[in-house]
């Protein structure tokens, strides 16, 4: 069968946990799980593309146009609860003009499958992993047998019914094939630290056992790929992809240090021209480990910092401690890794004070960045299910249903307001990169005219443009200064 990945544009929304110019410059990234969707099909034999629409800039007429020339079987799109409206939008469009079932996959499905099979757009929805239910789907459409009840984890409609089948165990990660960059403008992704191109993410783990309030992946079973698996991956990235930075996506790489340490260690023997960047926890890393990952090709570390306020830490289960968080950021600093801090603002239990003491506390730890993101009580997290109790309904719900529009959402674990929050998070950036030394500093290690345009445009916007609560429509575009003929080209390659 011939099968189009479609990743459609999305704009910001009130109800996001990121201010908006923090959204309009952190990163564009690839949409690795329509990436890993195509290895999965690729491997039993069909053909596949995959649409960026978002990094190609591209327009639903345009989309349109590709698709047509490509003549697919079936359409696949990852949804998320965040950008359902959008992808639902784009879906109704290309459906009405190709008229060919829709499959949907992504993490929503996980929390809300029937309330997305409830527009009568969307064919099928992929429950769990890909990795089972996507074969036997394009099994029995290719044979048109269409016995959808022997295959697992799918969600499907008949004669009005919704019917979700049996989905298996959670597989071994390792077996999962390598995400199909080939199919993917890999030249365009950049983030906001980016040093080097070309640039991809990466996922090497699963699930997150440490149980932090805020986050829905709390509690999930820990489920990594093995050391030579990883680094294997990290070779094709290098050799066949052009590769020279990779932003390891883990909820926290480090989590197995073991297994890190092997990683390392191969890849110092590979001795790649590569740098990586992960996510990571200061009780999950000590200074042995971070001196190999350093000689790995780490240069940069995300670490989950959320509050400079024990209290406030010991309140979402973090689980951190003020003095762990100070000693592994420093000695970050003397081995030459670049941090950066998670932080949280109206987290519970947070006042005005606290969180103006956890800004005091961002710029003590000399940070090469910080990103502070507005509590948000997503699905499937403990907050959330507080704000289903406290209000007595479900945003989330509806707003998959159609039946909510885009606002701010309570907060019935703090007594700061959303407007209160807004201009704490606002306060917290401008108080963070506005320093004199912090800008000299970054101005010093500039290495293009791009990384420098963006740096100022976005240090500009947020002293002067941001009202976190614009409803303008901001589309993700790429970074460098080769965009154009990088957009031409692969619209190219597409049609």
């Amino acid at each position: 069968m011939k099968i189009a990945l479609v990743f459609n544009p999305f704009k910001y929304k009130v109800h996001e946990e990121n201010i908006r110019i923090v959204q309009k410059y952190f990163g564009l990234y690839p949409p690795l799980s329509l990436a890993w969707v195509a290895a999965i099909a690729e491997k039993e034999g069909h053909e596949v593309i995959i649409v960026d629409a978002r990094t190609l800039n591209l327009s639903m007429e345009e989309a349109l146009q590709i698709l047509e020339d490509f003549k697919p079987d079936i359409m696949g799109f990852m949804i998320t609860t965040y950008m359902f409206p959008e992808t639902l939008g784009w879906i109704k469009f290309l459906k009405s003009k190709l008229n060919i079932p829709v499959v949907v996959g992504g993490y929503n499905l996980r929390v809300y499958p029937k309330e997305t099979l409830s527009h009568k757009e969307i064919d099928f929805g992929i429950v769990e992993q890909a990795y089972y239910t996507l074969p036997r789907l394009l099994e029995e459409l290719s044979s048109g047998n269409n016995d959808f009840d022997n295959v697992p984890g799918l969600i499907f409609k008949r004669n009005g019914e919704t019917i979700i089948t049996p989905h298996p165990q959670i597989i071994d990660f390792d077996k999962f094939p390598n995400p199909s960059r080939h199919l993917l403008p890999n030249e365009l992704y950049a983030e906001f630290p980016t040093e080097r191109k070309n640039f991809t993410v990466m996922v090497t783990s699963l699930g997150c056992p440490f149980k932090c309030s805020f986050c829905e992946a709390g509690g999930t079973v820990f489920n990594p790929r093995s050391a030579e698996t990883v680094v294997a991956e990290i070779e094709e990235c290098y050799h066949k992809h052009g590769i020279r930075e990779i932003d390891i996506f883990d909820y926290s790489f480090t989590i197995d240090p073991k297994r890190v340490s092997a990683i390392c260690k191969l890849l110092q023997e590979k001795k790649l021209d590569l740098i990586w960047a992960c996510r990571s926890r200061v009780d999950s890393i000590d200074h042995e480990l971070l001196i190999e990952m350093k000689k790995a090709g780490c240069s940069r570390i995300y670490f989950g910092i959320e509050s400079g306020d024990q209290i406030i830490l010991n309140t979402i289960k973090k689980n951190v401690y003020i003095k762990q968080i100070k000693d592994i950021i420093n000695f970050c600093n003397k081995i030459g890794i670049k941090t950066l801090g998670f932080f949280l603002i109206g987290a519970p239990g947070d006042t005005k004070e606290s969180i103006l003491k956890t800004i005091k506390f961002s710029k003590s730890l000399n940070l090469d960045y910080a990103q502070f993101s507005k509590c948000l009580a997503k699905p499937l997290t403990p907050l959330w299910k507080e704000m289903i109790k406290e209000e007595q309904e479900d945003y989330w719900k509806e707003w998959i249903l159609g039946n909510e529009e885009d606002r701010e959402i309570s907060r019935p674990w703090s007594s700061l307001t959303n407007e209160e929050i807004d201009k704490l998070t606002k306060k917290a950036y401008i108080s963070f990169y506005f320093r004199p030394h912090f800008i000299l500093k970054h101005l010093i290690n500039i290495r293009s005219f791009s990384e420098l345009k963006r740096k100022f445009l976005s240090l500009f916007d947020m002293i002067f443009s941001q009202e976190s609560v614009s409803k303008e429509d901001l589309f993700f575009t790429a970074f460098n200064e080769n965009t154009t003929n990088s957009l031409k080209k692969h619209r190219k390659i597409l049609k």
